[in-house]
Order: C-alpha cells, then sequence, then structure tokens
C-alpha cells in the first residue's frame, strides 16, 4: 500500500477527479441501470477480506516499501525468494474462514510493487519459478472462494520495481526517465497490460484493485485502453479507483472517514494491527468491537470494508486474526440484517450514531456502542415505528414520543433498550419498522415569538 503522503496526494486527485462520471474523453459510459447493477453485489455486500500475502511474509518486513525507502538493501529484500514456501497453504481453509467471516468478497495480492507475481505470468517474477513453492497460488484460492459463493477480488499494482521497464527502482534510485525513454516506457506498458490480460483470461476476477497509479498519469498508464480492454473480455467486472482515474468505486485507507466520501461507492480498506502483511512484532490489533464498530460506522456512510489480513510465508493465517474474523462472523451472524444490503443511514444530527436503511428506506437500524445508560434518543422522525427491537435477539421495544413541539416538528423519539437485552460484548443494533419511507423533518423556519433585536438573539461580538 502506499506511504500516508502518497495516500493523501491520490485521495485528492481522486476527489478533483471522481473516476466513473468523467468528461468527454472518457470511455463510452454505460446507463446508469447497468452500472448500478453491475455494482449491486458490491452495494450489497459491505463487508470484504483483503490478503497480503508475498515474499515479505518470510521475514516479516514491509511489503515492497522497504527496499524502496532503503530501509534494506534490494538484494537482502529479494534473498525472501528463498524462503517462500507456501507449505501450509490451504486456500479452501482460507475461504472457508472468510465465508466464516460473514464477508462476502475476498481480494488477494496477485503481485504487488516488489514485482513477485502469486500466479505463473509469463513476464517478471513469479512464485512457481522463483521460489520454493513452485505452484499456482492464485488458481486455487480462486476456486476455493467460488465454491463457497464468494466473490473474487484480485489485487494487482501496475508498478513493477523490479522490472528492469520500470523507471522507478528505489527512493534514490531511477532507471531512466520515459520523455528520454518512450519506447521503453511503452515496452513496460505492455508487459503490465498483458499480465493484467493474463489474470483475466485465467481467473476471470469479479473484481480489480489496482494499486500504484500515483507515479505516472492515466495517459502514461494507457488507463483508458487496458479498462476497455477489462470490459470487453469482462463486461461484469468491478474496477477500483486506483486506475488512474478509471475505475468504479473510491478507495479510502486506513482511517474511517469524518464524512462520506464523493463517491456513490467506496470501500475502506484498513488493516487489523499497523502492518498489511505479517510482521510478527507488531501486536497493535485493534479489538473485535472496535472492528465492528468500524464496519458499522462504515456501512452508516453507505461504504464497504476491506479488512485486512496476513498470512505468513508457510500460508497459515496467525491466530488472533482468524479468531477476530470469526468473532465478526459471530456478530453479523445475529446482526447481519442491519449491515447487508442496506444503503447509508440518517445524519447524526438526528441520531447520535451510527446508522443504516434498509433498500426501501422502511427500516432504520440503529447502533448502540456499549450501554447507553438511558434511551436512546432520535430525533426529528416524522414516520410512526410499527415495531421496534433487538436485532441480534429479537426483543420487542417500546419506544415513546416524549414532550411537545411547537408547529410541525415531530416529539423526540426515545428507544428504551434494556440492559440486558444489549449485546454484553460488541455493539448492539436495533430495529425500527417505520409506516413508509422515512421522513426526516427539518425545521427552516424562524421563530416568531421571539424579538430578533433582544440582547440574546445577537450575534456574540
Amino acid at each position: 500500500m502506499k506511504r500516508w503522503l502518497m495516500m493523501l496526494c491520490c485521495a485528492c486527485a481522486g476527489l478533483a477527479a471522481p473516476a466513473l462520471f468523467a468528461a468527454s474523453s472518457g470511455p463510452p459510459q454505460p446507463s446508469a441501470s447497468t452500472y448500478a447493477q453491475r455494482m449491486q453485489w458490491f452495494a450489497d455486500a459491505k463487508f470484504g477480506i483483503f490478503i497480503h500475502w508475498g515474499i515479505y511474509s518470510v521475514d516479516g518486513i514491509t511489503e515492497s516499501w522497504s527496499f524502496f525507502d532503503g530501509d534494506i538493501p534490494y538484494a537482502d529484500y529479494m534473498k525472501q525468494l528463498k524462503g517462500f514456501t507456501a507449505s501450509r497453504y490451504d486456500p479452501q481453509a482460507w475461504a472457508d474462514l472468510i465465508k466464516a467471516s460473514g464477508a462476502k468478497y475476498a481480494v488477494l495480492t496477485s503481485k504487488h510493487h516488489d514485482g513477485v507475481a502469486l500466479w505463473p505470468t509469463k513476464r517478471g517474477l513469479n512464485v512457481v519459478k522463483d521460489t520454493p513453492a513452485r505452484r499456482d497460488l492464485v488458481g486455487p484460492f480462486v476456486k476455493a472462494l467460488r465454491k463457497d459463493d464468494l466473490k473474487v477480488g484480485l489485487y494487482f499494482s501496475v508498478i513493477d520495481w523490479s522490472s528492469p521497464l520500470y523507471p522507478a527502482f528505489t527512493h534514490d534510485q531511477t532507471r531512466y526517465q520515459i520523455k528520454d525513454d518512450p519506447g521503453r516506457w511503452n515496452r513496460f506498458v505492455t508487459y503490465y497490460q498483458d499480465q493484467v490480460h493474463d489474470l483475466t483470461n485465467r481467473y476471470h476476477p469479479d473484481l480489480y484493485w489496482f494499486d500504484g497509479d500515483w507515479e505516472h498519469t492515466a495517459e502514461q498508464w494507457h488507463s483508458k485502453q487496458l479498462r476497455d480492454w477489462i470490459m470487453t473480455h469482462n463486461p461484469d467486472a468491478i474496477i477500483n479507483s486506483r486506475l488512474a482515474g478509471w475505475g468504479d468505486y473510491g478507495t479510502p485507507e486506513q482511517g474511517v472517514p469524518i464524512a462520506r466520501p464523493p463517491y456513490k461507492y467506496w470501500e475502506l480498506c484498513l488493516t487489523m494491527n499497523n502492518s498489511w502483511g505479517w510482521q510478527p512484532h507488531d501486536h497493535h490489533f485493534k479489538s473485535t468491537d472496535q472492528l465492528i464498530r468500524i464496519l458499522a460506522d462504515t456501512a452508516s456512510m453507505g461504504g464497504n470494508l476491506l479488512l485486512d489480513i496476513g498470512p505468513r510465508a508457510d500460508g497459515t493465517i496467525p491466530k488472533i486474526e482468524a479468531d477476530t474474523l470469526r468473532q465478526i462472523g459471530q456478530w453479523l451472524g445475529k446482526n447481519g440484517e442491519a449491515i447487508y444490503g442496506t444503503v447509508a443511514g440518517i445524519p447524526k444530527d438526528y441520531y447520535a450514531g451510527a446508522s443504516t436503511l434498509s433498500p426501501d428506506h422502511k427500516t432504520l437500524y440503529l447502533f448502540i456502542d456499549g450501554d447507553p445508560q438511558g434511551p436512546v434518543l432520535v430525533k426529528g422522525l416524522t414516520n410512526r415505528v410499527v415495531r421496534a427491537w433487538v436485532v441480534g435477539n429479537g426483543t420487542i421495544l417500546s419506544p415513546q414520543r416524549v414532550g411537545a413541539t411547537l408547529g410541525n416538528a415531530p416529539a423526540p423519539l426515545y428507544v428504551d433498550v434494556p440492559e440486558d437485552t444489549l449485546d454484553p460484548q460488541h455493539v448492539t443494533a436495533i430495529g425500527l419498522a417505520l409506516d413508509g419511507p422515512i421522513k426526516l423533518y427539518r425545521d427552516t423556519s424562524k421563530p416568531t415569538q421571539l424579538n430578533p433585536d433582544e440582547p440574546t438573539m445577537r450575534a456574540i461580538q
């Protein structure tokens, strides 16, 4: 993944030029219905698993960046090829764990910036010919995911810092400038796009998760041509925003946005600790409850959570990561209706917490962190609540309108959630079935019973 400064630059670039709904120089745009239909499974999924696996797991160091940034010499980084065995790799067990987590899709790093591919690509380095693993690691996982009825995502870095055709090598060393040798650059473009063609023809992924586009422009990457080729050969595919502005959805990284990102569809990619790949000395793991809260927060803004795990070089998944996934799955098993298939909830000036809505907007789901120490308050809800319940256990609740209001404003709604019905460990979800699509009141009139010239109404100087 990118360093934070680079990530910020990419995010700003993405905000300046949103991916799909772009200018006349863009590809022929699909109709809104076609785009929506293609994106529907992604919008409904809400939760996916990211898997960073590569030779960097041998020594447990930072993927690719460790040599690029000069933390270790490139030659030492590449010595890890000899230790990457995948000797205990069980792709079906991986897929089964992902299914148990409640995730609906997974994204595997088929090739990171170091250029080492996990499948037998004919171009560049790969684990089949260059490591003791000696086999395709992508194909069996794709097959296992589909057996478990999970969508398949493949991460692919357009960068290849190991390729002699690529301009950049390390932070301090550059092989050449594109303007000085455009032919060499064009050979690299053919090289990397041939790899994407190969991934497509072999595995037909449901989702392409590109990375590394920040080093060059969309025109230099020939992003339009690659997108057009993908959509011709895999017309149901979804592409993330990191194909230099030619993707379908936004990809903020690590931090939960304060406000909803400016995309119709978006996905937060997040590590369990502070590292993408396996690093044995990184013990800064987020708790299961923290991750569930992040999932609820993300869904409340209409986004997906792509939660990362980092297997070891032998293919085993650390116990703490596997346990966390199962615990999230247990919570989703009880509360999934408040997450899957939902849309963004109501603004926090109506409910001071995360919320989601059913697609028809007739059910409002509220997420409660811990013990609210009293009734939960919803303001400005015009609808009548026909049923209220604790999603995780079915307990029926009795919300009440309290107090009188002026004009047409609805009275505040208080929902008392008895302590013994709260989730004792994690977030509690409650459902409010409404008498129709949700209607929220917002008073735009000015008070008439007060004199605006009175001192208490004047602005503070």
